[in-house]
């Protein structure tokens, strides 16, 4: 059975404290496996390894996610200390996406070098493991601590959509994050099914994970909300692209988001996350509502 994960709307301007400690309670209570934050510099948005650390340290329950955590930003040995921090925190609950994200204005904000991300997201998860593994950054350094809860690691996703990166995913992967924006299914089938022909290229005997996404509203106005949020995030492509996607935005209603989430199943997703578009705490019990009802 597909399990749902539910992303915190971390970019919102009206998240404070309260909202954000009691969306984290509400979906650890909830039909929920899994709770998400995604990595952005520019614009408005909260830093996501703060934000899924106080995650991990109010709920008991869920995994806790970080998707994606865009890693040719970071140095690895730092990030591998981060991750295994909050895998701590957690209790062990943590499972990471990582990927090469799409925004050369956030590499700049934070002087990281846009080329060669692929190869060097390669590189920097060898380095994740290794340090996990107690294996010290360089001779005569000492080991970089803490140890995962979890042996060897939390497993690791690729948030990857094209053919080339998928197949450089296969060899150190343990599954994929097959997204689309408004959850078509014969996207995400074509991601897993991409992933599934990589994986046996690459000699791999087990199949890779298989994790789902889409953006949704159920809150008031959610046809405008949604809209707005594609809009909104899409908008360093250039205000034309994001005006287009925006309109093609349907799932806006509980018919619309429960046929979305039927036809993903049916492609053999594991774990679906939903992407909320508004940081009202009414979406967050719409959505638990119709999940309960499935």
């Amino acid at each position: 059975m597909m399990k749902f994960g539910i992303c915190l709307p971390y970019m919102k301007d009206d998240y404070d404290r309260d909202a954000i400690l009691s969306w984290c309670r509400a979906i650890d209570k909830g039909p929920f496996a899994s709770l998400s934050c995604g990595e952005r510099i520019s614009g408005n948005s909260y830093e996501m390894r703060a934000l899924l650390a106080a995650a991990a340290a109010v709920t008991e329950r869920v995994r806790i996610v970080p998707s994606l955590y865009v890693l040719p930003m970071h140095n690895a040995v730092w990030a591998a200390k981060e991750i295994a921090t909050l895998d701590v925190i957690s209790g062990g609950r943590v499972t990471l996406t990582v990927g090469v994200g799409g925004r050369e204005q956030d590499y700049q904000a934070v002087e990281a070098d846009f080329s060669r991300r692929h190869q060097r997201m390669d590189e920097q998860v060898a380095v994740l493991r290794d340090t996990w593994a107690g294996k010290p950054p360089a001779p005569g350094l000492d080991p970089v601590g803490p140890a995962p809860v979890q042996a060897g690691g939390p497993p690791i996703l690729a948030g990857a959509m094209g053919p080339k990166a998928i197949a450089r995913a296969a060899a150190w992967a343990d599954g994929l994050y097959g997204f689309a924006l408004n959850g078509e299914s014969h996207i995400i089938q074509y991601f897993f099914d991409t992933a599934d022909q990589c994986w046996q290229d690459a000699g791999r005997e087990e199949k890779p994970y298989r994790m789902g996404g889409f953006w949704f509203s159920l809150a008031d106005n959610a046809k405008q909300q949604l809209q707005n949020y594609t809009y909104n995030y899409l908008r360093i492509a250039g205000e034309q692209i994001a005006r287009d996607v925006a309109a093609t935005m349907t799932r806006h209603n509980e018919d619309a988001v429960r046929e979305a989430i039927d036809t993903i199943e049916e492609t053999g997703c594991q774990e679906l996350m939903l992407v909320p578009a508004t940081a009202d705490l009414r979406e967050l019990d719409a959505i638990s509502e119709l999940l309960d009802k499935r």
